[in-house]
């Protein structure tokens, strides 16, 4: 499930300028950023934006980028930064509705009523997570990065992480039983699983 590192040849041809060796960066990584901002901002046309502008960043960082360090920390640690730039510039103007078929549906699993409003609940009790929780479980659970990877990427301590991680799923899972989501078989161990309605999460 973690994302793979670029080669260490195609980076190094990056740094010195190799548009060619930049574009295998960003074809491999492009997808896994755009679905991550996405998810955090909710709107194609501007998460579209946010991503080239994360990689214009990136190519200007990357003759100072160290190749002791994991190339996808860094990657999404410039993201994260971008995004926060972003979110708090749009709490200071007014908001745009969100339409939810704009955002890319987590796979829903024995929803006992229509898929599309399981999909709807799903998107919903993500997105009414705070940005801090938020960006830690899609960073686990969507895009597959590790726990000390998201400490890294995040800038926070590895305990930070796993507690906003369990507490993440915590509230979505409470937030999909108000809406009648069925999980799947009780493994015992209470809101530190994964709700079984949304794919690709990783146990704790």
């Amino acid at each position: 499930m973690s994302l793979p590192q670029p080669d260490l040849g195609v980076l190094r041809k990056a740094q010195r300028g190799d548009e060619r060796a930049f574009t295998l960066i960003v074809r491999a990584y492009e997808l896994p950023v755009f679905n991550y901002v996405l998810r955090l901002v909710g709107d194609r046309s501007l998460a579209e934006d946010l991503t080239q502008e994360v990689f214009l960043r990136v190519y200007q960082g990357l003759p100072s980028f160290s190749l002791r360090c994991r190339f996808t920390t860094w990657l999404f640690q410039v993201t994260k930064n971008r995004v926060l730039d972003e979110l708090r510039a749009l709490e200071r103007r007014p908001r745009a509705v969100v339409n939810l078929e704009d955002i890319p549906p987590l796979e829903v699993v024995d929803a006992p009523f229509e898929r599309i409003e399981a999909i709807d609940a799903v998107w919903r009790s993500v997105e009414a997570l705070n940005v801090d929780l938020k960006m830690a479980l899609l960073l686990r659970d969507v895009v597959g990065l590790s726990y000390t990877e998201i400490a890294d990427s995040l800038e926070i301590t590895l305990a930070t992480v796993k507690w906003r991680i369990y507490k993440a799923r915590e509230e979505v899972q409470l937030a999909l039983g108000r809406e009648g989501i069925t999980y799947g078989a009780d493994t015992g161990s209470g809101a530190a699983e994964k709700p079984a309605a949304i794919a690709a999460v990783a146990e704790i």
